[in-house]
Parts: C-alpha cells; structure tokens; sequence
C-alpha cells in the first residue's frame, strides 16, 4: 500500500522511554489508543517494552537513539513517515541527576548534565517540530520540582530544570503561529531510575532508591495524571500532592523554603554506587 495515499497514523514519540516515567507513559498512550514511538540508547530495554505494549493490544516501535547525537531525533521521524505514523505529541523525557555539593563537582559535571536535560531538550525540539506543525500537535517537556526550588547537592540537576522550564514558557508564544502547544510536566518524586543513576549518567539498577516508598508516587498513577493534563493542553502539569505543596511554598513563601530546605539537607543525596556482590 501506497503510505502517501492514506492518511498518517498519529502517534506519541517519547525519549528516554526505556524505563520509569517514560514507559509509564509509553503504556498509557498505547492504552489510550495511540501509536507509541520509543526512542532510548538500550535498544533492548525498548524492544521488550514494545512486545509487552503490543500484546496488551496496542501499537508500539522501538528505535535506537541517544538526545545528545544531531540527527538521532530526525532518524526516528522519517522512519516512522516511512510506515505512515507521524507524531501528534513529543514527549522530552530522556534526562538524568547530577548530584554532589558544588564544590565537589567539575565543569564536565555541569557540561554533561546540561548536554541531555538542556541540550537534549533543544534538540529533540529541532527535529521534531515540522512534524508537530504538520498535526498541530504538542511539544512535551519533562521538567521537574527542582525545577521551582534547588537544594543543596543539587545544583547542577536543578539548574538544568530551571533551564527548560524557562525554554517552555517561551514556547508557548514562540510556537504558538505553528499552532504546536506546549506542556510542561513538573513531577514529584516517583518510581523511576533516575535515583539509581551516577553522574555520568550509568544506570545502577539493583540499588536502593534513597526516596521512601511512602513518599514515591507509582509510575502508572503519574503516567495517568500526566497523560491527562497533556492531552487537556494544559501549560503545566505537577504531580504528586508534595509536589504541589513544594511549588505552592517555593512560588509564596521563597525564605521560608529555603530555610526549610538547607534545615532538610543535612547532607546531600550521594552519588549512587553498585551495590556490593560477591561476583
């Protein structure tokens, strides 16, 4: 069949979908009906994502590619016009935590950091974005809490966040003539990996998440309250109820937080490291 003669399938394409919050949404787009398009360096993580999506009944492809490569993003695009799927949403999601005092971190912390949570953001944008305005579709950015506040040991994590959430409120005049929205997602503290990553960005994967499991939200409840608020065009979506408290006080009362906040951080989070074995 002719793809050019049928109209394109719409689909969510999501970086960083391997694990966490970005399969957790990469389910419940498939659930909701859409083709999912999953874009992660573990080419394997993703294959064994899109079997499980596509034997619950829903559409999904693997793809290969890493935010910080020129052209990845525009590869996963063209493949998908190939097979007449064009994406409605871009969810930027691929993104990790430089953590230490910032005394203790060097120049290439910061650089690295920046180079997947900012970088990563700007392009994944660039080369998604005459697809956006092909569907007049939505631009997703994964922001976080830190975001709106920054605390000790996370300089480099927050100003990464500060830094694409200042880039999502320029987009929603910058992009509005292509009539692409933009939504920023400002998420708490939920079950992911982000915890167990070092700070050049390895995962360690049998290490403890140092968030109590009473405070974390599960990943499919926060894909859900995400997906909601995407699909609403909201501006900003922040989940979790902490969360919400976090910006409300940050937003209100910022000596207050502060305060609280160097109170709370007696010492900052380390880095993680694997856990001992006898292999």
């Amino acid at each position: 069949m002719d793809v050019e003669s049928v109209s394109p399938i719409p689909a969510v394409l999501i970086t960083g979908a391997s694990s966490g919050i970005g399969a957790g949404l990469a389910r419940e787009f498939a659930r909701r009906g859409l083709h999912v398009a999953l874009l992660a360096r573990r080419a394997d993580h993703l294959e064994i994502l899109a079997r499980e999506i596509g034997a619950t009944g829903g559409r999904a492809s693997a793809h290969r590619g890493d935010v910080t490569v020129d052209g990845d993003i525009a590869g996963v695009v063209a493949a998908l016009a190939r097979i007449g799927v064009v994406p409605r949403i871009v969810i930027a999601n691929a993104g990790f935590g430089v953590v230490g005092a910032a005394q203790r971190l060097t120049i290439e912390d910061y650089r690295r950091q920046f180079e997947t949570n900012v970088f990563g953001v700007l392009r994944t944008l660039r080369e998604s974005l005459a697809a956006l305005e092909s569907t007049r579709g939505r631009f997703v950015v994964m922001g976080s809490i830190a975001g709106h506040l920054s605390g000790p040991g996370g300089s480099a994590y927050a100003m990464s966040k500060f830094a694409v959430r200042a880039f999502a409120e320029a987009l929603h005049g910058d992009l509005k003539p292509l009539g692409v929205g933009c939504t920023l997602v400002s998420p708490g503290f939920i079950d992911s990996d982000i915890r167990r990553v070092d700070n050049r960005g390895g995962l360690h994967e049998h290490v403890d998440d140092p968030i109590p499991a009473w405070l974390r939200m599960r990943t499919d409840e926060a894909a859900r309250v995400m997906a909601n608020g995407i699909l609403r065009g909201r501006r900003e979506v922040v989940v979790t109820f902490h969360g919400k408290v976090i910006v409300f006080f940050a937003r209100h009362f910022p000596r207050l937080t502060r305060w609280l906040l160097v109170r709370a951080n007696r010492g900052a989070r380390p880095e993680p490291r694997r856990r001992a074995t006898g292999d």
